[in-house]
């Protein structure tokens, strides 16, 4: 392992470590942990937490899911006490109960509850539900020494997935990705995302819709080029013309991608013929269309036919168009004739770890497994393969993940120009990290912000 900095425990991030509850709860508390003990244990079995908090009761839903994503953000230290209060692994369901109530107690300044509210409502929980009413004497048994020996407890937690809540080969990984910057990337994963909104331009202006927050009793602060970070999260329901497609949500980062693509890209007079590959759920489809106007015409594919209907689904909202096809980006020979033709710009969001984006989800790097970097850049490397030859003669293609490793950024893009002599690489972001550190080739507007980790490179082909 590399490291040049001692890896003390991150520090306590505040307020902003707090899990996004609403201010009041109509559920009895032992009912939202026990719905989350359920979703947590979903993960466990390796279901997205996504899913796992689909198959919640609707009523449950928002408090389990902000109790969970707390849960997962400090999961490592839970485990690691939980090992030492239960020398034998419990039943599944007990141990998720455990897991989740440690995770969130183990951090004083930011737990939701006081300790002995969430340790009596635990074990409440326990003597409810079936599965876990034959453990409730364990749970409890743990939860009060827990509560009896926690400075001792906490103190003897050793390892650093203990230490940095996330799995131990992910921090090494990210220590030999960057190794001044690893401590940094990590403390910005235990923090929540802001909830970032993109400006329709055509809609609205931003000074405009800064207005209409204020009147809505909310505040944002602008942020890239058009682009507003709200100083409180809320639902989409409650932004102002959200139905009417005057803003849509996407982080800052994400953001980037559309304006990078089309600048110099377009010929006045002349209609820019451009491909959005792997675009569910359309954010960057439309954002492209935004930016164009009516000088562009955008193909999105997608090779998962459920997922395509969410494309649908931006556009209307945002009412824009785009040919949607259900397609696999990296077989063009599959696609309809007039689909093949060459662009003027490809947009290649590929399929990747998304180890940027584990601020709004959490569950992400306790699913992942060492093997899926390499298997996803072996997917990349096709993708970009394929999608070359597509590309006009002195057109551009954006390669993007939201990813923080190596191998799906600055490595995968080494690699492609030491076997390609035809493209060349413009100036790019390269890769930003989470929480607003940036290395790599900046572009002028590349400056520090609140935004997910990304990896940007934009090709052109050599006329």
């Amino acid at each position: 392992m590399t490291s040049t900095s001692n890896p003390q425990r991150p520090p306590a991030t505040g307020p902003s470590a707090r899990p996004e509850r609403s201010e009041s709860l109509s559920a009895p508390l032992w009912q939202l942990l026990t719905a989350a003990a359920q979703a947590l244990q979903a993960i466990a079995a390796g279901q997205s937490g996504t899913q796992a908090v689909e198959g919640l009761n609707a009523a449950l839903r928002p408090g389990s899911q902000a109790l969970l994503f707390h849960a997962l953000r400090h999961l490592g230290q839970a485990r690691a006490l939980t090992r030492q209060l239960v020398p034998r692994k419990p039943p599944p369901a007990a141990e998720a109960l455990l897991q989740l109530v440690l995770g969130l107690a183990c951090d004083e300044a930011s737990c939701p509850y006081p300790a002995h509210t969430l340790v009596d409502q635990a074990v409440e929980a326990a003597k409810r539900h079936p599965r876990m009413r034959p453990q409730s004497g364990l749970v409890n048994a743990c939860l009060r020494r827990w509560m009896r020996d926690r400075t001792a407890l906490l103190a003897a937690c050793e390892g650093l997935e203990a230490r940095w809540n996330h799995p131990a080969w992910w921090i090494e990984r990210l220590q030999a990705d960057h190794p001044d910057a690893w401590p940094m990337i990590l403390q910005a994963n235990q923090r929540q995302a802001p909830l970032t909104l993109r400006v329709n331009r055509s809609r609205v202006t931003r000074d405009r819709y800064l207005e209409l927050l204020v009147q809505q009793g909310l505040e944002g602060v602008p942020v890239g080029p058009q682009g507003i970070a709200l100083r409180r999260a809320v639902p989409v329901g409650a932004l102002p013309h959200f139905l009417d497609g005057w803003v849509s949500v996407q982080d800052e980062a994400a953001q980037r991608a559309a304006p990078l693509l089309l600048q110099g890209l377009q010929v006045p007079g002349t209609v820019c013929r451009v491909l959005d590959a792997c675009a569910a759920p359309g954010g960057k489809t439309a954002h492209l269309l935004e930016c164009g106007g009516d000088d562009i015409q955008v193909t999105a594919l997608e090779v998962d036919a459920e997922r395509a209907d969410r494309i649908h689904s931006t556009l209307n909202r945002l009412r824009l168009q785009a040919t949607v096809l259900v397609a696999d980006a990296g077989d063009p020979a599959s696609w309809p004739e007039d689909a093949r033709q060459p662009y003027d710009g490809i947009l290649l969001d590929a399929p990747c770890t998304a180890s940027g984006i584990v601020r709004r989800h959490p569950d992400i790097r306790w699913l992942r497994r060492p093997g899926d970097i390499d298997q996803l850049a072996r997917e990349q490397d096709r993708l970009l393969r394929a999608l070359w030859p597509l590309v006009k003669p002195g057109g551009r293609l954006l390669y993007c993940t939201c990813s923080v490793f190596r191998a799906e950024g600055a490595l995968q893009i080494g690699a492609f120009l030491a076997h390609n002599t035809d493209a060349r690489l413009l100036p790019s972001p390269g890769h930003l990290l989470p929480g607003g550190a940036a290395s790599g080739a900046a572009v002028p507007d590349n400056q520090a912000g609140d935004h997910d980790g990304f990896y940007y490179a934009l090709l052109e082909k050599r006329p």
